[in-house]
């Protein structure tokens, strides 16, 4: 990590009349999307979701940054692309970015966590994002993740080739990366779905990491969770994972840590994570052993000398009933998803000396929205129901149903 970055100091909000009580920081989130996917993922994000986050476009294409939603919109590159995209050349990406250096500082100045999203293949966000990544990190001193896809298949190997070496140059300028690649959205999807649902579909990592840090660290609860801990989690941490699973009903743990830890779009598992911060949330019907199931799937499966720290918390604004699971994990070292993870060890009682909790709470007030309930499409079923009470095992993962039988 450069020298010259600096450490954010996080404000505090509260009165004299409060001296005394815990009180909880102000930790300003941005996203930012670079180039015309990255501009698209931020306006179906802003349509959907969030408050208290502020939403940030960059482009070339000015035709194209004037259809997006964000409130912020920065032109780059006026005397290197003429208010046109950057055509599949990353170098005149790269240029435009540098050329309005100084303004994109300006609107990152304050962050204390900056999430970059792009569509890398072309030209403008897999050129720009870069430079946008090392002003976030460098020079504003924020903690920086980045969301990227992968080309489809069919837009050919010269886009891939461009994506790839996008995505190097990128990994050294970030503190956390997650790579979607285009193509396994179709795993997800059937032949009817619409585009913009697939797309949207990819857009629920970027949603669901937003959204999720957000929640785990303005929620004050049973056992706390702040921003010193995700740093602690995320900085420097390369590739990355943060997922979040909401379910209610019989086996809502596992179902909740099911969807958190293993979406399909994805090229990581937590399998061999080296990093691990999660936070479980419910209403007052939360049991203890609700909170051990968790744990036990989540550290049995993660590297044996892993950093975890751990939060639970009550959510007066999840559906009755419900229960949610948001996971950041780190560190995999290049390690590819597992897709058959039946192998996973779930039940074995996880080691405390590698789990740290963070500090118990003395407020139960809660101050953040709730992360949309996912509606995932799902594999074909087979007809017919197994479990007591009617349940669907169908809507356990593979590799916790296997476990439970």
């Amino acid at each position: 990590m450069s020298k010259s970055r600096r450490k954010r100091r996080v404000k505090i909000i509260g009165s004299d009349s409060m001296k005394g009580m815990a009180e909880r920081p102000v930790v300003r989130i941005k996203v930012v999307g670079v180039g015309g996917g990255g501009g698209n993922a931020v306006t179906r994000m802003i349509r959907n979701f969030a408050r208290g986050i502020e939403f940030i476009a960059i482009n070339t294409d000015i035709q194209d940054l004037e259809c997006c939603d964000a409130r912020r919109k920065i032109h780059i590159g006026r005397m290197v692309t003429h208010g046109m995209g950057a055509g599949m050349n990353p170098e005149l990406g790269r240029q435009a970015a540098e050329e309005n250096r100084a303004e994109i500082a300006d609107a990152l100045k304050d962050a204390d966590m900056v999430f970059l999203t792009a569509g890398f293949g072309g030209g403008t966000g897999t050129g720009a994002l870069p430079v946008v990544a090392d002003i976030a990190r460098e020079e504003v001193g924020a903690l920086t993740v980045a969301i990227v896809t992968k080309p489809f298949s069919f837009e050919g190997s010269q886009r891939m080739r461009i994506a790839e070496e996008g995505i190097q140059r990128l990994r050294d300028r970030v503190d956390a990366l997650i790579t979607i690649p285009n193509d396994r959205v179709f795993s997800i999807i059937d032949n009817d779905t619409p585009v913009l649902k697939a797309f949207e579909k990819i857009d629920e990592i970027l949603k669901s990491a937003v959204q999720g840090i957000a929640d785990i660290i303005s929620s004050a609860g049973l056992v706390n969770v702040d921003f010193a801990d995700v740093r602690a989690i995320v900085q420097d941490a390369g590739t990355a994972i943060i997922g979040v699973g909401i379910a209610s009903g019989r086996d809502r743990a596992m179902k909740a840590v099911g969807q958190a830890v293993s979406s399909p779009l994805l090229e990581h598992s937590i399998d061999g994570a080296k990093g691990v911060l999660f936070g479980i949330a419910g209403g007052r019907d939360l049991k203890m052993s609700e909170i051990n199931e968790s744990a036990k799937i989540i550290t049995e499966n993660v590297d044996s000398s892993a950093k975890i720290i751990f939060g639970a918390y009550h959510d007066r604004k999840l559906k009755a009933g419900s229960i949610k699971i948001i996971l950041v994990a780190t560190g995999f070292n290049g390690m590819p998803l597992k897709h058959d993870l039946d192998s996973m060890n779930l039940f074995t009682a996880p080691s405390p000396s590698t789990v740290k909790t963070a500090a118990p709470a003395e407020s139960s007030k809660k101050n953040e929205t709730v992360a949309p309930e996912s509606k995932g499409e799902k594999a074909d079923k087979p007809a017919g129901k197994e479990g007591g009470k009617g349940e669907d095992v169908w809507d356990i993962p593979a590799f916790l149903r296997k476990k439970k039988r």
